[in-house]
C-alpha cells in the first residue's frame, strides 16, 4: 500500500545501547501529546515511522539512531 503523504515515508532505526532506553512518539496538531512509548533493553532494535499523527520521536538513554540524514547517538557518550 503506497501513501502520497511524504511524512509516512520517514523511518528511523533505533538501537538501544543500554537497558531502559525510552522511545516516545509525540502527536502533531494543536496540542502535542504523547502517543506511544516503548522501553528497549540493550541490543533491541526499533524501526519507527513518522505518520500523519506522529510528528516527533523523543529518545532517552544511550541509543544509536539511523535516518536517511545520517547516524546520531543519544545519551551521555558516543560509542
Amino acid at each position: 500500500m503506497e501513501s502520497n503523504d511524504k511524512n509516512t515515508e520517514e523511518y528511523v532505526v533505533i538501537k538501544a545501547l543500554e537497558n531502559g532506553v525510552n522511545v516516545i512518539g509525540m502527536t502533531r496538531g494543536k496540542d502535542t501529546r504523547l502517543q506511544h512509548t516503548e522501553k528497549l533493553t540493550s541490543g533491541d532494535v526499533l524501526l519507527a515511522q513518522f505518520t500523519d499523527n506522529i510528528s516527533a520521536i523523543k529518545i532517552s538513554g544511550r541509543a544509536q539512531i539511523l535516518t536517511k540524514h545520517g547516524e546520531v547517538f543519544s545519551g551521555d557518550e558516543e560509542v
